[in-house]
Order: structure tokens, then sequence, then C-alpha cells
């Protein structure tokens, strides 16, 4: 098994930037994507940003591209996610997630995906 821990999130102005961190543990060498995704009040999981084995590649959704960088550092079993340039639409709870399966391409964006999650951290973009 997989246990995560997201911290980093909290409330920021419009155009301001936050660092969000997923801290893994358990069976983390098993570990082959790494989601990161986030829930508006009323509104579906969407997939944000994610990371796979597979050339190491990442991928993000298209309303972050070019804001949201996710990075991991596999010495502290920790997968970032760097949010820039902030949006109120960005407001949510964000989540990581990670599973041990196989998946090829964007298919690392979609929640069903996914068997670990994290317990969550608020993100609030207003002024």
């Amino acid at each position: 098994q997989v246990q995560l821990a997201e911290s980093g999130g909290g409330l920021v102005q419009p155009g301001g930037s936050l660092r969000l961190s997923c801290a893994a543990s358990g069976r983390t060498s098993d570990i082959y994507a790494i989601g990161w995704f986030r829930q508006a009040p009323g509104k579906e999981r969407e997939g944000v940003s994610c990371t796979s084995r597979h050339r190491d590649m990442t991928y993000y959704t298209d309303v972050v591209k070019g804001r949201f960088t996710i990075t991991r550092d596999n010495a502290k079993n920790t997968v970032y996610l760097q949010m820039n340039n902030l949006e109120p639409d960005d407001t949510g709870v964000y989540y990581c997630a990670a599973d041990f399966a196989v998946v090829h391409g964007t298919g690392c964006l979609y929640p069903l995906h996914y068997v670990y999650w994290g317990q969550g951290t608020q993100v609030i973009v207003s002024s």
C-alpha cells in the first residue's frame, strides 16, 4: 500500500503562487504514476497534472498549461505542484493520488485510474 500526505495549500490572491507537496510512504518504489487532482464545490474531481515512469513524462490539463509545473524528488518520495499566476477558478481541494498500474499518456489524468489518495489540501484564490 501507499500513504499520501498533501501540504502547501492556503489563501492566495489572484496572480499569486503556491507550491503543493505530496509526500508518499509505503511501497513507493512500485508507484507507476502520481497525479494531482482538484475538486471545486459542486463540481466533479478533475485531473490537473500527472507524472509517470514512462520516460518520466508529465501531463497537464489545458487550463493550467504554462502556469503549473509538476516535479518529483525521488530521494524524498515527494511530488510537487508549483502553481503560478493563480486564478479564482483554481480554487478547490487539491488531492494527490498514486497507483501501481501502468498507464499510457494522458490516462494518468483520470481519477478512476488511481487507488491511493491523500486527504487533500485546500487552495483558495481570492482577493
